[in-house]
Order: structure tokens, then sequence, then C-alpha cells
């Protein structure tokens, strides 16, 4: 597996220039959840019930000089800010877990170093400080460790979204697909109000799933989703193509 540093945003893929390699950790990681590893011999892809099959290619959206705006900015990001290889290199991989051919990305180990756990809230702090963002909404479960710190560092409110029969009030819910079978996303009545800017944020994109959800549930209720926002993408699952247009955020890639 390898993780290239990365920032990604407005559906656009920005890769660092061939000068850049020695921002990138020797030892590349991930984080939430886990990938299929690949061999000698090429493995099954093996979900858990976070991985959903990706959904036929999107166009992207993105106009020709807005991406080329994005790229030299990420670029300039890249190369200057130590930041986003201190937060790859937090993250470590767990080979076989929690099963054989699953390469689990531990983020446990990011949140032990005080000093890369800081840097992934203030990367996210900075972006959004001035976007007029009211709601902060985590995925269930590890969307509740990044998006509290968030949330009170810009003045917004945290939403959990959480799995069926986790929150005790009256519901509203969203269902959506799995490889096999299907799957809900809730959030209490009355948490938002129409009009509303949200933060959609999670550790991790991968088919994209959960994540999609959580964004149908806020715009059901006429709230406005400004971006969903992950610290790691994985590239290989094409979460980003699940999710369309929507704007989409990430620190750190793998494949």
């Amino acid at each position: 597996m390898q993780r290239s540093l990365l920032l990604r945003c407005s559906n656009s893929v920005f890769r660092p220039p061939p000068n850049s390699h020695r921002l990138r950790p020797p030892s590349l990681k991930r984080l939430s959840a886990p990938i299929a590893a690949s061999s000698g011999a090429q493995l099954p892809l093996t979900f858990s019930e976070n991985y959903r099959t990706a959904p036929s290619r999107l166009h992207c959206s993105v106009s020709e000089s807005q991406w080329k705006q994005d790229r030299e900015m990420a670029t300039a990001d890249e190369q200057q800010d130590p930041r986003i290889a201190r937060i790859s290199s937090a993250i470590r991989v767990i080979p076989d877990f929690p099963k054989p051919g699953i390469m689990f990305q531990d983020i446990t180990t990011l949140l032990l170093d005080t000093k890369a756990f800081k840097d992934t809230i203030d990367l996210f702090v900075e972006r959004y400080r001035d976007k007029n963002i009211s709601v902060v909404a985590g995925v269930e479960a590890r969307g509740f460790i990044f998006g509290p710190p968030i949330a009170l560092a810009i003045g917004a409110k945290f939403v959990p979204m959480r799995k069926p029969n986790k929150l005790p009030g009256e519901v509203i819910s969203e269902e959506y697909s799995l490889e096999y079978g299907t799957d809900k996303m809730e959030m209490h009545v009355g948490a938002v109000e129409a009009g509303e800017h949200a933060l959609v944020i999670d550790d991790l994109i991968a088919t994209g799933g959960t994540l999609c959800a959580a964004v149908k549930l806020l715009e059901r209720v006429g709230v406005h989703v400004v971006e969903c926002a992950c610290v790691i993408e994985l590239l290989g699952l094409k979460g980003r193509e699940r999710l369309g247009d929507r704007p989409l955020f990430v620190l750190v890639n793998s494949t």
C-alpha cells in the first residue's frame, strides 16, 4: 500500500511534484477502516460493514481554471507545510486485521501523538473557520473524535450521525446500501434547522456509503452541506465518486 501526501478539494486530485518526495514518510499508513492488501497474487477486496460497492463513474463539475488554482494551492501546501507529513507518519497499518487480507489503518497512534493530532485539528479549523458553518456533523464512530474539537474551535454545534437504535430521542433516518443488504444513518429530530450550513466529518472515506448517507440526511431537512472532510481517502474504493459533485477535502490519501 502506498500513501501520498495530499490535499484534495472540489473533487479534484492533486499529487505532489517529483521533488516533494522528501516530505513522504518511509512507512506509509492509513487510519480507521480496513482495506484489502496486495501481494504477489492479487487478493479480492474484503469489505467490513463500513465498505460499500462504489457506483459508476461520475463526471467532475470543477472548471479547468478552478482546478489549476486548487492544484497550485495544494502543491504549495504540500511543499511548505510539514504538518501533512507528520500526520501521515503518525498513522500505522495493522496487517490482517480484523481478518486475513485486510490492512487496517489505525488512527490510535495519531491520537497518541499530541503534535500530529493537534496538526490534524488545526488544518481543518484553518479551512473552515470563516465558512459560516453552524453545524459540524460527525459520522459514527471516528467522526466523533475529530468533529467536536473542530466544532468548538469554529463556534459551531456538533451533531452525531449514528447507526440505528443508538440515539434515545425521536430520529430521522437515511437508508444506504451495503455490499450485502442495507443499513441506516440516524440523527435526532430538531438537531439541525433548515438553512443551516454544515460540515460533515469522518476519519476516512472508503466506498463513501456512510458519508453519503449523512449528507443526504442533512439535505433532506434543508441543511446546506458546505463540504465533507476526512483525514484519509482510500482511492481504490472510489468513495469520491459516490458523493458526486459534493465537495470533499482530505489531508492524506492511501492506495
